[in-house]
């Protein structure tokens, strides 16, 4: 295809209506596209579309810091971000979603007051403490959330990760009766945990409040999809051990640290003859019944009201069976104890704790918001409105804040608790406030009532609610046919929690999932690119049969951006692709050359030796003193011999002399003679990408190939421009809007002679 003539005014306008009416036909008839376009245009390079374009220069960056403009309505809008609750609760809209909110709430508070019991255990507390980090937090992302149906409070996984920091800071061994080495002082042991989950709730809280206001929302994109998933199993999995010395009524070390859950699981196997049987047989009933009103809840689902309170029926009629039939005293079952009534006084934690938990503090306030962000994204566009993740951070961590000066431990979003929100007609944060007053009932009056709770009971009611988190472990199947990369962070995650606890398996899983960004980057997918037929499409040589490369020319394409991670894969895949070593060709012609350069000057001293001695020969009074007087730097270069053989016809003459093609070198000439580079892929520009050009340019125009570029986006030429990519030899009129319009003016172009020395250049 030749270049073509430049085109006239065009109806934009009428182009335009006849691709709709293309599109409304494609609809209707699926198939093939049913019609075809034709561009008529000049080829145009870099240079030629800026002229054309009228490109404008870009623009200077704005001040980092600019003052706020104060104003009633600025401020009235920044108030309502910050506490969103001003914008929305004076439009509620009571007889459209009270009754919704109303029930909702009840729901979930009938939910949450079991798995606040329960997952209190998980982080080594009392049952209390549940309950009020099941009420303080919830009401404080009432005021300051932006997601209407997720449901904040305990949740197993955050549970179990506070549970690994208080058991290793206040073990059972470090309370110990004095004079008895079995018997545990459980009250001065849990006021320790309890200061431990304070300090570590407060330090969430200030985490997340400060990234929430320095915008770094964005941090959570860091954590992949694998990679959540695969740590909230690994997670269940060693929710799943710490609770199993309660199903099976064993008292078991404390162990933290790596391995800690195979020591635990390790000694369970090894105390098994010791187990409880009436421990045992509760816990399977109460599984067993729990499954199966679970199952029931699925199946008629849609033919009830509510969903059935499968929780909250457990714990009342396990609590009257333990008090009628006396499990404690007959059995030896662990049952929860004194629950006291009442709100406590706010209290300051301990803050010598801080230098021991910053580290899991940091891991538990990312892994929070990770949850809470996900299900809030996920409710937010199926219901058609915007989660603001910065806001959500600063949510999340004031709930965490304030909560820590009421002994609550640091809470999240419940996934189950946030479903049944959702799926019982809630539509705001109303119905987790009028939960939050259910909470506030219960510990008030009701929470003594439950006195005679047998522990096996809240296991049980954590381990059938992991049954979903299990149900993770068919990704594994999905990621083996999808991608397996992404199985591999899922499969690293997992092992590396397990083995090396939360925190230290949630530094490796984000490490290994950056890891594979750059080993992605790194070997990427190159290839030579051939012309599908009749069409200005290039396409992959090996995967599209019908695509052709152009003779002459190679077309050479990265599926990634090229920067300084691999550069040098670049290069090495370029001179795979071709069939050419260039570094070698061209060390054989600098060897070539500077042969040459040596009989040449061997050539010239005989020479010289030559003209002294007939100058000897010569008479000092001779009448011709011009007769042999001739100095050699006079005599004619273009006539003297090159290493004993005249200059060939096609070495090129400059400025500097002679330079010898490959040809006359009697070197192989590359098969062919223009290449271009596809970078359409380049989202940024490193100096060791300019340089790596730089050096491609220059190497190929050694070996006689002309070397372009297609397909670079606009903030890239900006990069070039500030990175001063262009010189001389390379220009903006090497660089192409595509690679066709680089292909059209390379078939036009005669085939070249290298004018310049020998120069490779090397990083």
């Amino acid at each position: 295809m030749g270049p073509l003539e430049p085109p006239g005014p065009r109806d934009t306008q009428a182009l335009l209506a006849s691709q709709d009416l293309s599109m409304e036909k494609l609809e209707v008839e699926p198939g093939p596209l049913p019609c075809d376009y034709r561009v008529d245009r000049r080829v145009l390079n870099e240079q030629e579309l800026e002229e054309t374009g009228q490109r404008s220069q870009s623009p200077k960056p704005s001040r980092w810091f600019t003052l706020p403009r104060c104003s009633t309505a600025v401020a009235w809008a920044t108030l309502c971000r910050f506490l969103p609750i001003l914008s929305w609760l004076p439009k509620y809209p009571a007889r459209e979603f009270l009754l919704g909110d109303l029930l909702s709430g009840l729901s979930v508070g009938i939910v949450q007051l079991p798995q606040g019991l329960a997952y209190a255990l998980l982080a080594g507390l009392p049952p209390v403490f549940g309950l009020y980090s099941s009420f303080y937090p919830v009401f404080v992302y009432f005021l300051f959330g932006t997601s209407r149906h997720i449901s904040v409070g305990t949740f197993a996984v955050i549970s179990v990760m506070v549970g690994s920091v208080s058991e290793a800071l206040a073990p059972n061994d470090a309370f110990l009766v004095p004079g008895n080495d079995t018997e545990v002082n459980e009250i001065a042991r849990d006021a320790t945990r309890v200061k431990v989950a304070s300090a570590l709730s407060f330090l969430v809280g200030v985490f997340q409040v400060g990234m929430g206001l320095l915008q770094f929302g964005f941090v959570v994109t860091y954590l992949s999809e694998p990679l959540v998933r695969g740590y909230t199993t690994a997670a269940s999995v060693q929710v799943l051990v710490s609770q199993l010395k309660h199903v099976f009524g064993l008292s078991v070390k404390d162990y933290s640290g790596p391995l800690s859950q195979i020591y635990i699981v390790l000694e369970i196997i090894w105390k098994l003859p010791e187990s409880n049987v009436g421990t045992v047989v509760t816990a399977l009933i109460a599984s067993t019944l729990l499954l199966a009103m679970k199952i029931i809840n699925q199946k008629l689902g849609r033919k009830l009201p509510v969903p059935m309170p499968s929780e909250l029926i457990m714990l009342i009629g396990a609590t009257a069976i333990s008090y009628g039939v006396g499990l404690k005293e007959k059995f030896k079952v662990d049952i929860v104890g004194n629950i006291p009534a009442g709100l406590e006084p706010p209290q300051l934690f301990d803050y010598h704790f801080f230098g021991k938990i910053v580290g899991n503090a940091f891991a538990i306030s990312v892994v929070g918001f990770a949850i809470a962000i996900s299900l809030g994204k996920i409710f937010g566009m199926k219901h058609g409105y915007e989660v603001d993740n910065n806001q959500e951070l600063i949510a999340l961590g004031l709930s965490n804040f304030f909560g820590s000066f009421f002994q609550c431990f640091p809470i999240s979003c419940s996934m189950s608790r946030s479903l049944v929100q959702e799926g019982s007609g809630g539509n705001t944060q109303i119905a987790g406030a009028i939960s939050s007053l259910l909470i506030l009932i219960v510990i008030i009056k009701l929470g003594e009532l439950f006195y005679h709770l047998p522990k096996a009971i809240l296991a049980s009611i954590i381990i059938v609610n992991l049954k979903g988190m299990f149900v993770q472990f068919s990704d594994i199947c999905y990621l083996w046919k999808a991608n397996r990369v992404d199985l591999l962070i899922w499969l690293v995650t997992f092992v590396a929690t397990v083995l090396l606890n939360l925190d230290i398996g949630l530094a490796v899983a984000i490490v290994f999932s950056l890891l594979s960004v750059v080993f992605r980057t790194q070997l990427p997918h190159y290839s030579i690119l051939g012309q599908v037929p009749d069409t200005d499409i290039y396409r992959d040589v090996t995967q599209y049969k019908e695509a052709r490369e152009v003779p002459g020319v190679k077309i050479f394409s990265s599926s990634a951006t090229l920067y300084f991670a691999n550069a040098e894969f670049y290069r090495q895949a370029l001179k795979e692709k071709i069939g050419l070593d260039v570094d070698h060709l061209i060390a054989k012609k600098k060897k070539l050359i500077k042969k040459q350069r040596l009989k040449t000057k061997k050539l010239q001293k005989k020479e010289n030796r030559q003209k002294k001695a007939a100058a000897r020969k010569v008479p000092l009074d001779s009448s011709e003193p011009n007769s042999m007087n001739v100095k050699i730097e006079e005599m004619d270069i273009e006539n003297a011999q090159v290493g004993g053989v005249d200059r060939p016809d096609n070495a090129v003459v400059n400025d500097k002399g002679f330079t010898l093609t490959l040809e006359a070198l009697g070197l192989p000439q590359p098969h062919f003679h223009n290449l271009i580079l596809d970078l359409g892929t380049l989202n940024f520009v490193d100096t060791v990408c300019i340089k790596t050009l730089k050096n491609i340019f220059r190497d190929f125009q050694e070996i006689e190939v002309n070397v372009y570029l297609a397909g670079c986006h606009g903030n890239i030429i900006s990069q070039f421009e500030s990175g001063n990519f262009f010189e001389d030899s390379i220009t903006k009129g090497h660089l192409f809007v595509s690679i066709h319009d680089a292909v059209t003016f390379a078939l036009m172009q005669p085939r070249p002679r290298t004018t310049q020395s020998v120069l490779a250049t090397r990083m």
